[in-house]
């Protein structure tokens, strides 16, 4: 299952892709299964790293890849690749992690190609905050969520690096609900319903059946789990000052429940 849309990346033979903060390896080994690309997934944990490696062995080993896939441990804050080194950079569910996350996003500026393509998926605010009301651990445990993100403040966070944005979407409504009852049940995920809404969702990842498929298509918009955010680097980067940035970024904490709401609902 992956969030971002293959569609809009419009990846070519031979291109570079990072997929950075790729945890167990969905989005890397999808793409290196799918297209004649270089993938790299970078991430912090050598654990997950050892996951995906694992995961996409059986792949590489029934000659299933159409292209090249390497994992190796590094920090987003200081990626170990020259500078213009990738035609496509991917960033999933990851910045909501992240204290720095503007540090982040100016290494992926740095190391994208001029006119390359930048995916970010975070979680969307209206299921993230439910899950946030229903359960502090939630977001307390270790390496959990730190912010909810505002589409809006994201985008313009983006923006004033000087992407260019042009497109948007959200997906995996049908896993919102499933959340939300994990959250009502915080720790007991013996709950029948919990272990049949688990089945459900691994059937329909499995089957993919035309009827779940339009289902979330018409919830996406409304209970997106994720939303994505699609950019492109300009070929000549526009400098921002640090006064610039600070001016541009609100903060992306916690907001007031019913203004945050509101404004959420007019993106």
């Amino acid at each position: 299952m992956i969030t971002v849309d293959p569609k809009l990346l419009n990846l070519r033979p031979g291109q570079r892709v990072l997929d950075l903060g790729c945890g167990e390896g969905r989005h890397a080994i999808h793409f290196s299964i799918t297209d004649q690309v270089e993938i790299f997934g970078v991430d912090l944990s050598a654990q997950d790293l050892a996951t995906a490696t694992e995961r996409a062995q059986p792949f590489a080993e029934n000659g299933q890849q159409a292209g090249s896939l390497q994992f190796c441990v590094g920090n987003a804050l200081a990626l170990p690749f020259p500078a213009d080194h990738f035609d496509v950079v991917i960033c999933s569910e990851v910045l909501e992690h992240i204290e720095d996350y503007q540090g982040v996003l100016g290494e992926i500026l740095r190391v994208l190609k001029p006119c390359g393509l930048f995916a970010a998926t975070v979680p969307a605010f209206f299921p993230e905050w439910v899950c946030w009301k229903l359960s502090d651990a939630y977001h307390q445990v270790e390496g959990g969520h730190i912010r909810i993100f505002r589409e809006k403040g994201l985008r313009k966070a983006i923006e004033s690096l000087g992407f260019k944005y042009f497109a948007r979407h959200k997906a995996h409504a049908l896993h919102a609900p499933f959340w939300w009852l994990k959250c009502l049940f915080w720790g007991q995920d013996e709950k029948p319903i919990l272990r049949q809404y688990h089945r459900f969702l691994v059937w329909d990842m499995m089957e993919r059946p035309l009827l779940t498929r339009g289902l979330e298509a018409v919830l996406n918009p409304i209970l997106g789990k994720s939303v994505a955010l699609y950019f492109v680097k300009p070929a000549a980067e526009r400098s921002v000052t640090t006064e610039q940035d600070a001016s541009l970024l609100p903060a992306q904490n916690m907001p007031a429940e019913e203004t945050a709401i509101r404004e959420e609902s007019t993106v």
